[in-house]
């Protein structure tokens, strides 16, 4: 007996069964790339950071610029309402040094990863990012030690993210490049708070993620 993927893996072999080897003999192996690959507009300038807190302001999220050695009192000040926080097991410690005697900080993952139902206990996340595309206003999180498992930065109703000035680039591709360096890596793509709107275009923020998002921008 097989289950029901193998039943649909099975069938796309077979549809696909000739054609990939006609393609290819077809010349159509290599498909045209005629898009921009990288942007006049520098990685870590003032104008890319600009852009991106331009989108992330439009997408509802909470920005907040500081110098390199500003991350801690802008942490402590955003968890200020919060009781609790959650954060992977490869976050700078200096992030949180400001917090720890008043806000309950849960690593995930030492030495057991927390369940959904433990991380619905927990009102905030604070992750860093693996890089920020300025054009589209969107994070990739990408499972790095520093980012931890993507459930943690979906179930707690706010997640704080700490992006650093050399990590935002203008252009889609030029983000895609740098996931590229590790594609076996899980990728999270965040546009602003989790949002969706009923037939009547009604927002309703917060059912496929937190309700929150605040974005640090350090350097």
């Amino acid at each position: 007996m097989t289950d029901a993927r193998t039943d649909i893996l099975d069938s796309i072999a077979r549809a696909l069964d000739g054609v990939i080897s006609s393609l290819s003999d077809a010349g159509y192996d290599e498909v045209p790339r005629n898009y921009r690959h990288s942007s006049p507009v520098a990685a870590g300038s003032a104008e890319a950071v600009d852009i991106l807190i331009d989108r992330l302001e439009d997408y509802r999220a909470v920005v907040h610029r500081v110098p390199a050695d500003g991350v801690a009192a802008a942490v402590s000040e955003i968890l200020k309402p919060s009781g609790s926080v959650v954060c992977p097991p490869g976050l700078p410690v200096d992030w949180l040094g400001q917090v720890a005697d008043r806000v309950s900080v849960v690593t995930d993952g030492t030495p057991e990863f927390l369940t959904p139902y433990e991380l619905d206990e927990i009102d905030a996340v604070i992750t860093a990012a693996r890089v920020a595309c300025a054009d589209t206003g969107t994070i990739v999180l990408d499972g790095e030690a520093d980012q931890g498992r993507r459930a943690i930065t979906l179930v707690p109703d706010t997640h704080l993210c700490v992006v650093e000035v050399n990590q935002v680039v203008h252009l889609l591709p030029e983000a895609v490049t740098v996931l590229a360096q590790h594609p076996e890596r899980p990728l999270t793509w965040i546009s602003g708070p989790s949002a969706t709107s009923d037939i009547e275009l009604n927002r309703v923020e917060g059912v496929h993620g937190p309700r929150n998002l605040h974005v640090i921008i350090a350097g």
